[in-house]
Formats: structure tokens, sequence, C-alpha cells
């Protein structure tokens, strides 16, 4: 159980204590352990919450209500509890489903679709999980370097590696299915 006391201790005397010893080297190392405690802090939109529009972020986010329009968190973890239900498009480092999201989900570095979590809509990560219970519809596109500017060269690469005729054959098909 957190109490206040504990929790603002701890923190409080480091940065007392080092300053006078070293002004120089210690002032910095204060602010870099208050960063590394504030990176660690997840932030919580409890289940009577909706939000519409567009939610950008620099710190974890866990998501247990609703959500309508863009959530973007890139360099942070994003957590849509088994509460959630997003109808967005998301951007973030790593996303966590353990709800419902109907919408683009691109991730720089994984995808995980728990058990009775749900996406309906395409998935850009390098990684992605999807456990026995989950609910997926959509395309996934395991591109192994997260920028879309990046994805387009190596894309162009690769059919000039493959045999001509394969390619051809392949976008057809991609043609027919966008019809």
């Amino acid at each position: 159980m957190w109490k206040r006391d504990e929790a603002v201790k701890p923190v409080s005397p480091p940065p007392a204590a080092q300053p006078p010893a070293s002004a120089p080297v210690g002032a910095p190392a204060p602010r870099s352990d208050v960063r590394t405690h504030m990176e660690k802090d997840i932030v919580n939109i409890g289940k009577s919450v909706v939000i519409k529009g567009e939610l950008n972020g620099s710190e974890d986010l866990t998501i247990e209500g609703h959500v309508e329009g863009t959530i973007q968190l890139r360099d942070h973890v994003l957590t849509i509890g088994p509460n959630g239900k997003i109808k967005a498009q998301v951007f973030a480092k790593a996303v966590i489903v353990l709800g419902e999201v109907t919408g683009n989900v691109t991730a720089s570095e994984k995808v995980d679709i728990r058990d009775n979590g749900s996406v309906d809509g395409d998935i850009v990560s390098p990684r992605v999980a999807i456990a026995e219970g989950a609910h997926f519809r959509g395309s996934v596109d395991m591109q192994r370097k997260a920028g879309a500017e990046k994805a387009q060269p190596a894309a162009a690469a690769k059919p000039a590696a493959q045999p001509p005729a394969a390619a051809p054959a392949v976008a057809a098909q991609g043609q027919a299915v966008a019809r």
C-alpha cells in the first residue's frame, strides 16, 4: 500500500545530500534519477472516462475507458485494459491489448494481443504476439524498420530480388482485395 510519507522521503534526501559534496558533478545526477522515476510512472484512464479527439503523451498509459480519435505515445507503452474500448489510430512503442481496439495499430517494438483482447484493423510492428482466445481481423506488416520512409525502399528492393513473375501476381492479388 502506498503511503505519502514513504514515497516522499527517498526522493528528497538524495538531491540535498549530493550537491554539497560535489556541485558540478552531483547536480545532474539527481535530475536524471528524477527523470528515470518520472518515466516509470504509468497514467491510468478509468473505465468511466470517454475521450474524443487526439491523445498524446510522453509516459506509459493504461486505458480502461473509451477513446475515439488518435492515440500517440511514440516512445512509450500503451495498455488497453480489459474494459478499454478504443476506436482510434494508435501509434506507440509497444501496445498491449486486453480490451477492444478498432483501428490501425502501429508500434515501433511490439504489439501483444492477450487472451480475450480484440483488434479490428491493420497492425504494423516488427513483433506481433496473438494469444489463444484473442480476436484479430486485419493485416499484419512485420517490417523491421519502424519508419514508413524506411519501409518503402525495403519494399522496393524485395520485388527486385524475387523473380519478376512472382511480384506482379502478388500485386494483382493486393489490388483485387483492395477493390
